[in-house]
């Protein structure tokens, strides 16, 4: 299966800006690449997310907010990538 990582952002959001160059680096170590979704351009987005951003996605789910854990994102990735679930 397929890891998607998404990044849920904002215009003008330095955290955002900042967990976005996180997450370039970090990625291609594991050959990802995250996508990023304003939250601005969805109203359901804004109300589930509203300042609790950046947000980093795992497969759909929430694993971090705020800032990159690296200490965290790169064993689940590497969890993921060994074909575990969570």
């Amino acid at each position: 299966m397929p890891i998607e990582v998404t990044l849920m952002t904002r215009q003008g959001c330095h955290l955002c800006e900042v967990a976005a160059g996180e997450l370039s680096r970090i990625l291609p170590d594991y050959g990802l690449r995250a996508s990023q979704v304003d939250i601005d351009s969805d109203p359901e987005l804004r109300a589930e997310y509203g300042d609790r951003v950046p947000v980093v996605l795992l497969n759909g789910k929430e694993h971090g907010y705020y800032t990159v854990d690296e200490h965290r994102l790169r064993p689940a990735l590497q969890a993921l990538q060994n074909g575990h679930i969570d």
